[in-house]
This record gives structure tokens, C-alpha cells and sequence, in this order.
């Protein structure tokens, strides 16, 4: 096995030769009008396919323009400032009804939701020996990883994993709805026993929990939360459930889905692509991010401090030398982020009057400065608003959630959307995606290898 790789002399030959021989410069991507990452050339997304699931809005298109705009989600039509406001007022859960209406296309009956509920928490429970030799057998490091590997596993758990009806597929995502959760936290128990030397937690379910009762029921040693800390853990869960079909992760699952593969195989690429840094991982890079920030300004008040050091970050001077400022700036999204919105006044509300204000207005001055530091460091006047992942970290630490799950918790609410897009690819899509890449090495001679020269 090869470990010292950074300064192992026949790793930097080896990456030296692949350098050498695999440059793309960037000017050919205009040369050959390419759409990198799928965009064009405004930033917006190529338009792949056709969706009734979700909608997400950020911006207005006049005369080729594109136009800044508020931006606003729905949910299979309802818009989720509504759907989350009525399971507030109304003082209930909330994270199986989108479910349900991201499934099925319609809002539940009370009767309707009241049997999916149960039918969930019936489903909760992993298969026999799973836990022991899928996942306290091979513990990892990474929850997001653990995550990955064990879906992949209930694949051979499963009595007909490659039916590709709609019966199938709609089983198979319920209980993979129910059963990520669950995996999810004996892989954090695990972890925490087996890397952390801390003790590990495992708690019986409670038939009477919804979603975010039962993870905060399995993360809390003795087993308590209020009623305020779980609705609010549900609100999380259902702003996260779903994002359209062109991020990056549900893009994955329809992608894999197209060529017909097992669920399993689709959900647990989904899952790596929400892994990066780039996408879901950006909830953890934001708060370590303020860590950084925080060790490094005195003042957290000053604009001057505060914005000096976010110039350094996008110099690559500081932080962990990327550019980027985590949680800032979104692909569709311009002037506003409706989840961002939704989480920022929860953060507050659960600030206010605490030792946890002064950091909270640090990350208001955060979001504030980060527009002009793009513009007097790369001159880049594009509008920016924070994402939902700048204060979706904020928000879970409040909630006593650890670090090593601020990423697993987006993929346990995205699983809802995933299996959505799943179906509705298998059932309307009908074509393998294929898109094309093109070649630009200029053809060459083979040679044998006694005459080759060595450079």
C-alpha cells in the first residue's frame, strides 16, 4: 500500500507524466462552445429533461437576459414556505408529509398520513444480522461513506432487488425512506465506539416517534428532547427532502437510473455525489470554515477584520486554500435562498439572548461582506445570497447534532426526493442519458516500444 504518497518520488513521477500528457486548456471549452458542468454560458443549468416533482426558481429570463430574482421552491407545485408554515401552525410534523407528496404527487388525507406514518416506522428496523455484519463489522471514519457502502449492501438483503416495475420500486423506496435514518445512526454509534473510544448508544425505537423523534431518540444518550427541538430537527429534514432533478446528486440518480440499474446502486451514487465539498459537504466546510474564521479574527464586529480575512480565503491565502467561501452562492439561486431564509430566522430565534448570538451575527457578517469580497478580490460582480448550507450547520450544532452528521442528515431528507426522481425516470424516462464529449488529441503513430524515446 502505498502512504507517504505526497512525497513518494514514484508518485510525483508517475503524476508528472499524467500532467504532462493531460491538459485541456480552458479556451478549447469556448473554441467548441462545450457547456462545462452542464451550464451555459449565463450559468444557467442545460436543459435535460422534464419533471412534475419540484420547482426551483431563482431567477427571470427578458430578452436573453438573465434577471436576478427571489427565489421560491415547490414541492410538486405547493410552495414550501406554505407547506412548512401550515405544519407550524398548525403544530405538527412534517417530514413524512413531504414525503408522501413528493411520492405520490398530491398532499395526504389525515387517514392517508397516519398509515404511511406507521407504515415507515415498520419499516425502520434493518434486516436481521445487518447491523453487525454490515456495519459494526466495518466501521468507518466517514458516516457519509458508511452511508454509501451499506444501501449498496441491502441490495443482497433484498429477495428481488432488480425488478424494475413500479410495485418494486415504490417498496423498495419506502424502505429505504424509513431504513437511511436508522442506518445512519448505529453508523455514527459505531463510529464513536470504535474510532472515538466513546461509549455507543443503542436505543430501542418508539412506534410513536415521526422521523426526527427517532434519530434524536438514537443520537441522545438518555434518550431526551423537547417537542421545540424535534419539530425543528422535522423543518430541517423537510426543506432538505427534495431540490429539483439537476443537483448534482439527484442528477446522479436519474443518470444511473436511466441504464435500468437496481435502486441501490442509483441511491448509493447519489449519495457520493452528495459527499462532496461542492455539494451536500458544504454544510460541514461552512462551519469548518467559521472555525477558521473565528480562531483568526479578533474582532467578529468589525466589517474590516471580518472582510480582510474572507479576502485571503478567496486569494487561497487561508481557510483550506480552495477560493471558496462555503455556503455562498448557489446555481440557480440570486438574490435569495427560501431554505437559507427559512433556517436563518430559526438560527436566530435560537440565538437571541444566548452565548451563541455573537457567533450568529458573525455569520450574518459573513453573508453580508462575501458579495464584496468577490468583487474587489476577483472582480466578479455576479449576485450572490447564502444557501441553505450556511446556516443548515449552524442550526444542527444548536441542536446538539455532531459535526461528523451535518452531511449524513441532508442525504437522510434527500433520500425522499431521490426515490421521487428514481420512480419517475424509470416510469417517463425511457432513454439512457448519453451525452457527448469531444476528443481533442491529435491522432498519432504507434510505435514500438524499443524505438519509443524517454522524455
Amino acid at each position: 500500500m502505498i502512504r507517504d504518497y505526497k512525497d513518494n518520488p514514484i508518485m510525483q513521477s508517475l503524476c508528472r507524466e499524467y500532467r504532462a500528457n493531460n491538459q485541456i486548456e480552458p479556451e478549447m471549452y469556448k473554441r467548441y462552445r462545450v457547456k462545462r458542468g452542464l451550464r451555459n454560458a449565463d450559468g444557467t443549468g442545460v436543459m435535460a429533461g422534464l419533471t412534475r416533482i419540484c420547482n426551483v426558481h431563482g431567477y427571470l429570463i427578458d430578452d436573453g437576459e438573465k434577471i436576478p430574482d427571489e427565489g421560491r421552491l415547490t414541492y410538486r407545485g405547493y410552495d414550501i414556505n406554505d407547506i412548512v408554515n401550515g405544519c407550524i401552525r398548525e403544530n405538527r410534523f412534517g417530514f413524512e408529509e413531504v414525503v408522501w407528496l413528493l411520492l405520490f404527487g398530491r398532499l395526504p388525507t389525515r387517514d392517508q398520513l397516519d398509515s404511511f406514518g406507521r407504515l415507515l416506522y415498520e419499516n425502520r428496523e434493518l434486516p436481521e444480522y445487518f447491523v453487525e455484519d454490515m456495519i459494526m463489522k466495518a466501521p468507518s471514519r466517514n458516516i457519509m461513506n458508511k452511508l454509501g457502502r451499506a444501501v449498496l449492501a441491502l441490495y443482497s438483503y433484498d429477495d428481488n432487488p432488480d425488478d424494475p416495475s413500479l410495485e418494486n420500486n415504490m417498496r423498495q423506496s419506502i424502505q429505504l425512506v424509513a431504513q437511511l435514518p436508522t442506518i445512519m445512526t448505529y453508523a455514527y454509534q459505531t463510529k464513536r465506539r470504535h474510532f472515538d473510544r466513546q461509549s455507543m448508544f443503542l436505543h430501542p425505537m418508539d412506534p410513536n416517534h415521526h422521523t426526527a423523534e427517532s434519530i434524536l431518540n438514537a443520537l441522545r444518550p438518555d434518550r431526551k428532547f423537547t417537542d421545540e427541538e424535534a419539530k425543528l430537527l422535522d423543518l430541517c429534514m423537510m426543506i432538505h427532502a427534495e431540490h429539483g432533478g439537476g443537483n448534482n446528486s439527484t442528477f446522479a440518480v436519474r443518470v444511473l437510473s436511466s441504464s435500468g440499474t437496481d435502486i441501490y446502486s442509483a441511491i448509493a451514487g447519489a449519495i457520493g455525489s452528495l459527499k462532496g465539498p461542492r455539494h451536500g459537504g458544504a454544510n460541514h466546510r461552512v462551519m469548518m470554515m467559521m472555525d477558521d474564521l473565528m480562531a483568526h479574527v479578533q474582532n467578529w464586529e468589525s466589517d474590516d477584520e471580518v472582510a480582510s480575512y474572507l479576502e485571503k480565503v478567496v486569494r487561497r491565502e487561508a481557510g483550506d486554500h480552495s477560493g471558496l467561501i462555503y455556503g455562498i452562492g448557489h446555481a440557480v439561486y440570486t438574490l435569495s435562498d427560501p431554505r437559507a431564509t427559512i433556517l436563518k430566522q430559526k438560527a436566530y430565534a435560537l440565538a437571541q439572548g444566548t452565548e451563541m448570538e455573537p457567533k450568529f451575527r458573525l455569520f450574518q457578517r459573513v453573508e453580508k461582506l462575501a458579495p464584496e469580497v468577490f468583487y474587489r478580490t476577483k472582480g466578479d460582480a455576479k449576485i450572490v445570497s447564502a444557501n441553505v448550507d450556511f446556516y443548515s450547520g449552524l442550526v444542527y450544532q444548536m441542536l446538539g447534532i455532531p459535526s461528523d452528521l451535518f452531511t449524513p442528515m441532508f442525504a437522510v431528507s434527500r433520500i425522499a426526493g431521490w426515490c421521487a426522481h428514481r420512480m419517475e425516470e424509470m416510469l417517463t424516462g425511457g432513454r439512457i442519458m448519453r451525452p457527448a464529449y469531444r476528443s481533442v488529441v491529435a491522432p498519432a503513430e504507434y510505435v514500438p516500444i524499443d524505438e519509443r524515446d524517454a522524455d
